[in-house]
């Protein structure tokens, strides 16, 4: 090769070279490891969930992570003041990181620790006296903006029940005394639940890998706001609480076999612990906070993994076939009963907007009791029941129907329709491996 052709080669190949270190190094300035530092963050993140858990009993739902972390913010105990100043300028660097140039799945950790962070520290600001709306709290929470409905949305939604529901008495009443025949006596409900967890767990397995040695527990406890509860505790393991305060109606069998466990809260916090804290070591999914953008996808995608797992009729004749002999019912009756509950289900929103009134101070507690009542067709008992979680948690109602709704939009737009079931399964997998936030799932 001629002297001088080699120079210019030389000269090219130098070029060429200093150009892509320039665009690394403008790189390494604009867009530093970003994984790296948000590992960091990550990091800070689950520290100060556990520092708020120290406040509020209910926020820190569920920490597998270091032990140490956890004896660390029990014995500290920073005051939220403390917790909001190391809290603000993680949420500002955050804020001013770029992540648009990474993979998606880096792109949906960025987003997923903004968002996290921006709800604890709404969250300890209102812990430490800030009054917030309903919608703000939702907003600030859950980022979402819950829609609202007069009472005539209801009204039109009772009046076709009103057409079908036999019996004398206000439609609140015939629908409760409906409702009743359904009840499973005590001594079958273990049978009965157990059975409807066991084919959740079959119909999902067909869909989606499972660790090999996840389990869960089943338990029955007393005296508690909600009907249902699972508590994850890591390497794969649920425990799953049934709240026996209020008779087992048979159409709740499928719903908490589905939504507490397969392909529900189990499946969505199994899958999270396997490819995130576990593969890829993000601590930040080492721990649950409770009132976060997290729960949004976590109701939405517990209850809308229902009807994924038993799309069309399925439901209604799995109820039919198994669950009503078990529960020495009328499988005659499986039909009108499905069809009836599919009707109230339509009035789930009622309960958002009696939460919203209460909370605002619009109405009084046995007002919303009433309004339960007329408009989500509650017995009395079960009406004061909704008051008392409405005390404990809040806004955090709107996560089951309006999370329920917005996965379901999500999931359909691409393409998991009912008529066809194993996209839907392949869209609903997906999402509860991820860790898409509510916001991105519009």
């Amino acid at each position: 090769m001629r002297p001088q052709r080699l120079f210019i080669l030389t000269v090219i190949f130098f070029i060429v070279a200093s150009i892509g270190y320039s665009k690394e190094i403008n790189n390494v300035r604009l867009y530093p490891d970003l994984n790296s530092r948000l590992n960091q963050i990550a990091k800070s993140y689950v520290k100060l969930v556990l520092a708020v858990g120290q406040y509020d009993s209910n926020y820190v739902d569920a920490f597998y992570g270091p032990k140490e972390w956890l004896t660390e913010a029990q014995s500290a105990k920073k005051s939220l003041d403390a917790i909001r100043q190391k809290a603000l300028p993680l949420a500002a660097e955050l804020d001013s990181l770029d992540s648009t140039h990474e993979e998606e799945i880096l792109q949906l950790r960025h987003q997923y620790l903004k968002k996290q962070l921006s709800s604890l520290i709404a969250r300890v600001e209102t812990l430490g006296g800030k009054k917030l709306s309903f919608d703000e709290e939702a907003k600030a929470y859950y980022d979402v903006d819950p829609p609202s409905f007069p009472e005539e949305h209801f009204k039109k939604l009772i009046a076709e029940l009103d057409t079908i529901v036999p019996g004398k008495g206000s439609i609140s009443e015939r629908v409760v005394n409906y409702r009743r025949q359904f009840t499973i006596i005590p001594d079958k409900v273990d049978t009965v639940l157990r059975v409807a967890i066991r084919e959740c767990r079959i119909r999902t397995k067909k869909h989606i890998k499972l660790s090999d040695d996840e389990t869960y527990r089943l338990e029955y406890v007393h005296n508690k706001s909600w009907g249902a509860y699972n508590w994850y505790k890591g390497n794969n393991e649920s425990l799953i609480q049934i709240n026996t305060d209020m008779p087992m109606p048979l159409h709740s069998v499928i719903d908490l076999a589905a939504h507490e466990g397969y392909p529900g809260h189990h499946v969505y916090n199994s899958l999270l612990e396997t490819n995130f804290a576990s593969k890829r070591g993000w601590v930040e999914f080492t721990v649950y906070a409770l009132f976060s953008p997290q729960s949004l996808i976590a109701e939405g995608t517990a209850n809308f993994g229902i009807e994924v797992a038993f799309p069309g009729k399925e439901r209604m004749e799995f109820e039919r076939d198994a669950l009503f002999p078990l529960a020495g019912l009328d499988k005659s009756l499986a039909e009108k009963y499905s069809k009836v509950q599919a009707l109230i289900a339509k009035l789930s929103y009622a309960e958002n907007e009696a939460a919203r009134r209460y909370l605002n101070g619009e109405i009084s507690g046995d007002e919303a009791a009433q309004w339960l009542v007329n408009y989500a067709l509650r017995s009395p008992k079960e009406a004061q029941a909704s008051i008392r979680f409405f005390d404990q948690y809040r806004s955090y109602v709107i996560n089951y129907n309006l999370g329920m709704d917005l996965v379901r939009q999500y999931i359909e737009r691409r393409g998991g329709t009912e008529d066809n079931p194993e996209k839907r399964w392949e869209e609903f997998t997906k999402l509860i491996s991820s860790p898409r936030l509510p916001s991105g799932l519009l």
